[in-house]
């Protein structure tokens, strides 16, 4: 493998982990709320074909969901970005002296002070596009999103339905192939698997206790079961005794 290669490679990863958040979240919430459906059934003694149809439904309606919620957030981010960045122009063309005094305030909060503040300011002030970023990030708390928006919607879709279906694979399976086997105790120990993997990648993209964030993954997604399974109990009591 030569040194071009490599670096290709490398690229592809990078590129990958950009997107790493997105699919986390995204699995986390496909997970969670298939399962939940599942578990609701369950706790409702539905049968079989009609929890894959309810769970089909939801994996397909909420991925949806939330993968254009996610593509709208990060685009209104960017366009928010750039309507400030525009405004930050047209304050440096009209208003300079205004701008260059608060790029001074910037830095002497920074601790910069006498030349070496004034180099620092001439230095910045006399590039426009130098002079805007830092009235962006430095004023305005504001950073420029990278990713694509419809790269992050596209992750979080995929990632919600591959997550997502690990708590229909066990229901699918046995629909096409009856089996004696505990259906609901297959799926729970599948999804409990999903949950692991992805708190452990959940663990990498917040810097975070592998353990910590595999617990708090794993407590969520049993809590979830456990409301929809009694709720689906209740109702079944409810409306269908």
């Amino acid at each position: 493998m030569n040194e071009s290669q490599i670096h290709q490679e490398s690229k592809y990863f990078r590129k990958l982990q950009e997107y790493l958040s997105e699919f986390v979240y995204g699995g986390i919430d496909g997970a969670v709320t298939t399962f939940a459906v599942v578990a609701g059934g369950f706790g409702a003694d539905l049968d079989a074909g009609i929890i894959i149809i309810l769970g089909f439904a939801n994996l397909f309606a909420d991925g949806f969901s939330m993968s254009v919620g996610a593509y709208l957030s990060a685009k209104s981010s960017k366009e928010n970005f750039k309507k400030h960045e525009a405004i930050e122009y047209w304050e440096i063309e009209n208003l300079p002296e205004v701008e260059r005094e608060e790029i001074v305030e910037i830095y002497k909060a920074k601790g910069f002070k006498g030349e070496l503040l004034k180099q620092v300011v001439d230095q910045i002030t006399s590039n426009k596009k130098l002079w805007v970023a830092e009235m962006m990030k430095d004023e305005l708390n504001l950073m420029q999103e990278s990713k694509s928006p419809f790269k992050i919607g596209l992750a979080t879709f995929i990632s919600f339905l591959s997550v997502g279906f690990i708590p229909l694979l066990v229901y699918l399976w046995t629909y096409f192939n009856p089996s004696e086997i505990n259906i609901f105790l297959w799926t729970s120990i599948l999804t409990g698997i999903a949950f692991i993997i992805i708190g452990w990648l959940k663990s990498i993209v917040n810097q975070t206790s592998e353990f910590k964030s595999i617990a708090e993954t794993v407590a969520l997604g049993v809590l979830a079961a456990v409301v929809a399974y009694y709720v689906g109990d209740i109702l079944e009591n409810f409306f269908l005794k």
